[in-house]
């Protein structure tokens, strides 16, 4: 069923921008049975995702691989070149190849905030506000971003000018009425189950884009800290990005299903992306539990001296599994030259690998296997 949720207006300046309907109409919550059970199923994986991570040791280690994963792949959408690997090494404070690793480290830094900030603020505009200022501060932009405000502009999707752009969003004026009915919405935990509101309300901000730079990698941030919020998740481990980065066309396409009336369309690809994301992200924690098992071992198997200093360090490794010598002197204390000799017994243990061969003095090492999981 097609439900109208905006229309064209033509504006004073010539061209026409996108006006929305009241939201939610009441017809979006009417949710179809084959979308409803969809919706079920994934709710179902994320309750089992959920209850996985709380038999994961160290979980807030692993934890930060999780949001970094994301990160990664939010800022890869909006065409960001760097990968996990530059946003560890960079918040490492080791060298990155890359000069846009920071949009990653922004992200992260953008989600911590939010759910900290939940604990004890409501789901409102000021603080989607404050998480966009969080993101956006100091962070490669492809223009003037005005961290933290809402638009006073219009703005617009694809071509050079509002008049030939594929997408233009609500004029200024409109934008706030929609923003006020979105916040309405946010608080309204009965209106329909979690996973549901946070696909209604991904697509609705993105349709309001009410930002002049960053809607995506907000709109992004918002699903996770939704189901957070709601409860469905206790740690945000249940991340979509990846999944909209390998389908970046069709989750174009279904956003712009979404402004024509066709929110099936939305919510089916939106749904099937939480499947298959939890199940990835089940699979992940089946992995790193196996990998740990086995790592762990290897290091109870050596002198009870040397495996207390290495528990230090492998737990730490789960959180940054790229270091030098410096780390290890950091987390351990260690002289250098105690570092080296750790580094070294990693090796022949096979829980790290050199990175650079060609390097003699401070050379960086990978936790290899725990860091190929994440990779995709």
């Amino acid at each position: 069923m097609k439900i109208i949720i905006g229309k064209n207006t033509k504006q004073p300046e010539g061209y026409s921008a996108f006006t929305l309907l009241p939201f939610p109409d009441k017809r979006l919550l009417d949710i179809p049975k084959l979308i409803l059970l969809k919706a079920t199923e994934a709710e179902r994986l994320i309750g089992k995702l959920d209850g996985i991570t709380h038999t994961l040791p160290d979980v807030d280690f692993f934890l930060s691989m999780f949001v970094a994963k994301d990160a990664a792949a939010s800022a890869q959408i909006e065409g960001t070149q760097a990968t996990i690997v530059d946003a560890i090494e960079k918040d490492a404070g080791l060298a990155s190849k890359t000069t846009d690793a920071d949009d990653i480290i922004f992200y992260i830094k953008a989600l911590n905030y939010g759910l900290n900030r939940l604990k004890d603020f409501p789901f409102s505009l000021r603080l989607i506000r404050e998480i966009h200022e969080q993101l956006m501060t100091d962070a490669r932009a492809t223009h003037f971003s005005a961290p933290g405000e809402f638009r006073k502009s219009q703005n617009w999707i694809g071509g050079t000018t509002p008049s030939n752009a594929s997408f233009v969003p609500p004029a200024v004026q409109d934008m706030h009425s929609a923003l006020a009915d979105l916040e309405f919405f946010l608080h309204a935990d009965t209106a329909t189950i979690p996973v549901i509101q946070a696909a209604l309300v991904h697509a609705q901000f993105e349709t309001i884009h009410p930002f002049l730079d960053g809607n995506g990698r907000t709109g992004r941030l918002l699903i996770t800290m939704l189901l957070c919020h709601r409860q469905l998740l206790e740690r945000p481990v249940l991340f979509l990005s990846s999944y909209f980065r390998k389908h970046r066309k069709i989750y174009y396409q279904r956003l712009m299903d979404y402004h024509d009336g066709q929110i099936d369309k939305w919510l089916d690809f939106f749904l099937d992306g939480v499947i298959n994301t939890a199940n990835e992200a089940i699979a992940i924690s089946k992995k790193i539990t196996q990998l740990r098992e086995e790592d762990m071992a290897k290091i109870q198997a050596l002198g009870k001296r040397e495996a207390n200093s290495s528990v230090i360090v492998i737990r730490k490794l789960f959180s940054q599994p790229i270091v030098s010598s410096r780390s290890i002197m950091e987390w351990t204390g260690f002289s250098r030259m105690g570092a080296q000799k750790l580094i070294e017994r990693f090796v022949k243990l096979g829980i790290l690998s050199n990175r650079d061969q060609q390097t003699t003095y401070d050379r960086t090492y990978s936790y290899k296997n725990y860091l190929n999981i994440f990779i995709d």
